[in-house]
């Protein structure tokens, strides 16, 4: 279990940046049935941790010595040109409440179609949404691909072997991947023949995203003062 020790907050609105600029996270700890705590947690114990168990894994959160409790990460807001956290969202975990939450999917064994005829294979879900108690969390769910034997072959949801104590909630018929057929090379060609951007229409293009970025820098910070 991964423990993070955090502080009640005492800085609120605009003075969360004299948190940020100390190395500190402004958070909020929500949840059924649960007094809302405005808390900051250490931006590098944090992000550790968060490396490990994303937002699938629980973690013991120790505000100011007091007794852990249970909470998972269920939203971050990042800086829109830095991406440094700005804002954490924990959701404290009830004894015997079941969760809902989005796991990693992990692709094992070799597809037949990709190996012996030089297909592609293509992705279409990164996470699953599963339901369970707390003590039978996963952080991810493998889904086997060595059945992809064939060009529009695929693998869908029901075909995930679930523990049993864990409720998958996506649509069973939700396709996860598939083998597409390689790209002939007259279709290759064309796309590298086709006509590229002019250099002055590029930087106009790039302009216009950084003034977006500077437009959404406003918003986040204005939902981050929400937040807390």
């Amino acid at each position: 279990m991964f423990l993070l020790k955090v502080k009640e907050r005492k800085l609120f609105g605009r003075k969360t940046d004299q948190l940020r600029k100390a190395g500190f996270i402004p958070a909020i700890i929500y949840g059924h049935g649960v007094k809302n705590q405005a808390v900051e947690a250490p931006y590098i114990a944090f992000d550790k941790i968060f490396q490990e168990t994303g937002e699938s894994g629980l973690i013991d959160l120790e505000i100011d010595d007091k007794k852990p409790i249970k909470v998972l990460v269920h939203d971050i807001d990042y800086h829109p040109l830095t991406q440094q956290i700005q804002h954490i969202d924990f959701y404290q975990i009830k004894a015997g409440e079941k969760i809902s939450v989005e796991v990693e999917i992990k692709f094992v064994g070799v597809a037949p179609a990709v190996k012996e005829l030089g297909g592609i294979f293509v992705p279409n879900l990164a996470k699953i949404e599963i339901e369970c108690l707390p003590e039978d969390l996963v952080r991810e769910l493998e889904v086997d691909i060595s059945k992809l034997a064939a060009f529009g072959d695929s693998v869908r949801v029901s075909d995930i072997a679930a523990p049993q104590k864990i409720k998958i909630l996506n649509d069973p018929a939700e396709v996860i991947a598939t083998i597409e057929e390689p790209r002939a090379e007259e279709e290759l060609k064309k796309m590298e023949e086709a006509p590229v951007e002019k250099p002055e229409e590029v930087k106009v293009e790039e302009k216009g995203k950084i003034e977006e970025e500077g437009e959404g820098k406003e918003t986040m910070a204005g939902k981050t003062e929400k937040g807390g």
